[in-house]
């Protein structure tokens, strides 16, 4: 729904909104309404349909003079629409009520629907770099191995219920499991050979939950930060946790970070691969990329 305006037409904010991630979609959306307005904004409400998850709605705002495009859902969401606005110059501001909502704890932007909408009709903006995994966009994470099998393991119906402790129920069942065989390369450097669950490549660090996987990235220092994760057994990955959760930057054959703009990965055999929490195809390979200073996003000031 587009509201019109008079001979000196506001601007227009767009609202691309994940319906199934909005309890109460009337109540909301005139909440949104209502701050628009008061702010001088113009709203276009536009609600994702199981063929469109966002990037149409994306281009659509943006064909429709959108200065300003909310996404109101999780990761999947967020990257849908930065997969559009990135070079255009519109910004995008987030209204993080998705299961995982990395980006957006990230970039620190509260959950609460008028803290959040303060934050995007705010005047602090962030320039973020972003990830391109094999052609697809991604604002947090991309893997290959276990997160993507946990990922795609995860049942929909507990995700709305339980949030992010549904990814640690199926990620406890596959805990145990064999090594595959990696090879990673890092800007074109020596390669690294590794038989591990796992390798992530993170624009953010965080895990579901908020947990530190990688606490040194940041979304806009253009670098990225890779993880390696080898345990074999449930007490190393006790191991590993306890290091996550002390946000500990020591690393040992369990666990190694390191930081590149280009990453190179191969896998002996093809694995499940996901980014932002959305499953791509299975594939023996991930590479994946640096997009720097490419979207500009409203942010609390820190």
């Amino acid at each position: 729904v587009i509201l019109t305006a008079g001979p000196d037409p506001s601007p227009t904010v767009a609202f691309i909104i994940n319906r199934t991630r909005v309890p109460s979609p009337d109540q909301f959306a005139h909440a949104c309404r209502a701050t628009a307005l008061a702010r001088g904004w113009a709203p276009l409400f536009l609600p994702t349909t199981r063929e469109d998850h966002g990037e149409g709605l994306a281009r659509h705002a943006v064909a429709a003079g959108a200065e300003l495009v909310f996404a109101v859902g999780g990761d999947g969401t967020v990257r849908a629409c930065a997969s559009v606005l990135a070079g255009t110059g519109v910004r995008l501001a987030i209204v993080p009520c998705g299961t995982a909502n990395l980006a957006a704890k990230a970039l620190r932007i509260p959950r609460p629907l008028r803290a959040a909408l303060a934050t995007g009709f705010g005047s602090h903006e962030t320039v973020l770099d972003l990830g391109v995994a094999d052609g697809t966009l991604f604002t947090a994470m991309a893997g290959i191995g276990l997160d993507a099998a946990v990922v795609e393991a995860t049942r929909r119906m507990l995700k709305l219920h339980l949030g992010w402790v549904a990814y640690a129920e199926a990620g406890l069942s596959r805990l145990r499991g064999k090594p595959s065989e990696f090879t990673v390369r890092l800007d074109g450097g020596p390669p690294l050979h590794r038989s591990a669950r796992c390798v992530v490549v993170g624009n953010a660090g965080l895990l579901p939950g908020g947990f530190p996987l990688l606490p040194d990235a940041r979304p806009d220092d253009g670098l990225l930060d890779v993880g390696i994760l080898t345990p074999s057994s449930l007490t190393g990955w006790i191991r590993v946790g306890y290091r996550i959760l002390t946000r500990s930057r020591h690393d040992d054959h369990r666990l190694e970070r390191f930081r590149a703009k280009h990453v190179e990965i191969t896998a002996h055999t093809p694995l499940p691969r996901e980014t932002d929490g959305e499953i791509i195809a299975p594939a023996s390979s991930l590479e994946v990329s640096l997009r720097p200073a490419s979207l500009i996003v409203r942010t609390p000031k820190r």
